[in-house]
């Protein structure tokens, strides 16, 4: 039997400075793939190649990851400034609909650090355009020197909340993880529950209150080194599993009333 398919939110890139390209860190195919146990299919994210309609047909499940471009204020109902950095308005207008439409289905979904930002602006929450410069927090930021191994290395703890869902995936309450973002949350949207923070008060970790499916998303960039790492590989164990099941139900016969 055919793998299940995780849709992969694909990014907007320009090779050597003049060739437009859609793409994903391989990091998610891998962690989809060998962890989760699915087929990674990247998502154009863009509304001239795709509908949500299309792509929940497609898809048993979504992946939404991490990328340089920032969700546009406008979509929290805030001024654009410089500090918000840039944008990439095409994958707004593919994501934060997708979002709600997946949780309102039931349809899992795992967001990862500017996912992560996007499940709580598509449930209505805002987001700080620079976690640095408020007083009493720490640089989220990737460091700008080293090797990729120094870049994704862990920098800090996650405190979760007793007996919640993290809680319940990593069997502790306290994991380490790395740190390799400049925005955060400002205002939880209704539905979002913060369910883990980073010693500074930072929220690092989500869920959607009542959604009748998978909706756990991290700050953090779990994708590095998936299968080794004991906070990374549960999580997408557990989404791989939510996944799997979303794709037997879809596949199931129709029972016909007697």
């Amino acid at each position: 039997m055919s793998r299940p398919i995780v849709g992969i939110i694909g990014n907007q890139y320009l090779i050597n400075d003049e060739y437009p390209a859609q793409a994903t860190g391989t990091m998610n195919c891998c962690a989809v793939s060998s962890v989760s146990g699915c087929l990674p299919m990247i998502v154009p994210t863009d509304p001239q190649f795709v509908t949500v309609e299309e792509l929940m047909e497609a898809c048993d499940g979504f992946l939404f990851t991490g990328a340089r471009a920032n969700v546009h204020p406008e979509e929290y109902g805030e001024a654009e400034t410089e500090a918000h950095g840039t944008f990439d308005r095409a994958r707004d207008a593919i994501t934060l609909p997708l979002i709600r439409a997946c949780v309102e289905r039931g349809m899992p979904i795992f967001g990862i650090c500017r996912g992560f930002q996007e499940v709580n602006v598509a449930m209505g929450g805002s987001l700080y355009p620079e976690i640095r410069e408020l007083e009493g927090r720490s640089n989220h930021r990737m460091p700008p020197d080293g090797t990729l191994e120094e870049k994704f290395e862990l920098r800090h703890d996650v405190t979760l909340s007793p007996d919640g869902p993290f809680q319940k995936v990593f069997g502790a309450q306290t994991v380490l993880t790395n740190t390799l973002h400049g925005q955060g949350i400002k205002q939880a949207g209704p539905r979002v529950v913060i369910d883990g923070f980073a010693p500074d008060g930072t929220p690092e970790a989500i869920y959607i209150k009542d959604a009748p499916g998978f909706t756990l998303s991290v700050q953090w960039h779990p994708e590095w080194n998936a299968q080794a790492d004991n906070v990374s590989r549960p999580l997408f164990e557990a989404f791989g599993h939510a996944v799997h099941q979303w794709a037997a139900a879809k596949r199931a016969p129709a029972s016909v009333p007697a």
